[in-house]
């Protein structure tokens, strides 16, 4: 009789292998940033950014002093205050005095029906007159010459949405582990590297840099068809591929970062939003996700303490490719190749996040995010 340990061995490195080959492969098709010659002429599409900001007052002047450098010819900057308690918005005032292309919002009410950072976006693109418009938060750093390459780029392969990614820093290893271990999971849903090819359902848009033309982001409903999905950044880019329209992803770990979260306890709490949304809100699925990442994710892990014989090198073999995707992305974010060693730790973090992120949701029947609830029945009535 077969050894059921060493065929759930085999099943393990077959997925390892299934899922670790085209991760490879196809982060490496993806467009880095720092090699797009950037048109130098003055000719380039009015761009305007748009940030929204809420309690951001530990990193919003970084972020928005780099945003206000950017070396883009006709640029607004348009920052959305929704509702901070902070010293945000005292902030903003004073830098708005000193930079006369920055154009300041402050929302005091959120509308019934919204998430507060999906209104403070669509509020941001009501009052933006740019023929491009770029979506990105508060606390990002950004290279001077970030966004005239993501024009360039966007020009010359006749894109019409452009997501990025980017470094995230974080202040310790075992947060910088998680972040390693969260980009392999990202990249394997999302396939950014399919993104272009109009036949795949391949889909992705990140939060801290979406740029897409204006008249895409009226065509595809605007925030509003997502008005209810923390998710927000992945349902963006659904929406554009789901009507038609180009979508590619670059990278650019060399010219452009983000501090994430500060702390462990930042973590649980700030992912708190979209661990239940992002299986939309099913538990079957979640239910499968989680048991799939204890079971192939962190088991290969203890079983080189239990398993004998060729289950043990099978194992063996498992645990080295995991690594291997790990010291992979580590390498193409920029993160410490050490990281690749906290895989299973951060895939147990992760499964903890997923369920302690239910059982709230179910319990206070929706989400509680920046000090708003949103209910449960309205954020699974968002359907895209």
């Amino acid at each position: 009789m077969p050894d059921p340990l060493l065929l759930l061995a085999a099943v393990n490195l077959l997925i390892c292998v299934a899922v670790g080959v085209p991760l490879f492969l196809g982060m490496r098709r993806l467009c880095k940033l720092e090699t797009v010659e950037p048109i130098t002429d003055e000719t380039l599409p009015k761009a305007s950014v748009i940030v929204p900001a809420r309690n951001e007052e530990r990193d919003v002047e970084e972020g928005l002093q780099s945003l206000l450098r950017l070396d883009y010819p006709d640029l607004e900057v348009l920052v959305v205050n929704d509702r901070s308690t902070d010293r945000t918005g005292e902030i903003l005032d004073r830098i708005a005095t000193e930079h006369p292309q920055l154009q300041v919002v402050h929302i005091t009410e959120l509308p019934a029906g919204w998430l507060g950072k999906n209104h403070a976006m669509q509020h941001g693109a009501e009052q933006a007159s740019g023929d491009l418009l770029l979506f990105t938060d508060a606390d990002v750093v950004m290279e001077r010459s970030v966004l005239r390459r993501a024009v360039s780029h966007m020009i010359r392969n006749d894109v019409d949405h452009l997501p990025m990614l980017f470094r995230i820093q974080m202040p310790n290893w075992l947060l910088e582990s998680f972040v390693v271990t969260f980009t392999i999971y990202l990249m394997t849903y999302c396939r950014p590297w399919k993104c272009p090819n109009p036949k795949s359902d391949a889909h992705i848009g990140i939060g801290g840099f979406n740029l897409v033309r204006a008249d895409v982001y009226r065509e595809i409903g605007t925030h509003e068809a997502i008005r209810m999905r923390p998710d927000d950044d992945l349902k963006f880019g659904k929406l554009v591929k789901k009507h038609g329209f180009r979508q590619e992803c670059v990278t650019a770990v060399e010219l452009m970062h983000v501090p994430w979260y500060a702390s462990i306890r930042e973590l649980v709490v700030g992912l708190e939003k979209n661990a239940f949304s992002g299986v939309d809100y099913n538990l079957a699925y979640a239910l499968m996700a989680s048991s799939s990442m204890l079971l192939f994710n962190v088991f290969p892990f203890v079983a080189l303490a239990i398993a004998r014989g060729s289950a043990w090198w099978v194992y063996l073999a498992v645990v080295l490719s995991l690594l291997g995707m790990g010291a992979d992305a580590a390498r193409n974010g920029k993160s410490r190749i050490s990281c690749c060693f906290g895989f299973p730790l951060a895939a147990l973090m992760f499964v903890f996040i997923q369920w302690r992120t239910i059982c709230l949701n179910l319990w206070q029947g929706g989400i509680r995010w920046r000090d708003t609830h949103y209910s449960l029945a309205e954020l699974k009535a968002n359907k895209v």
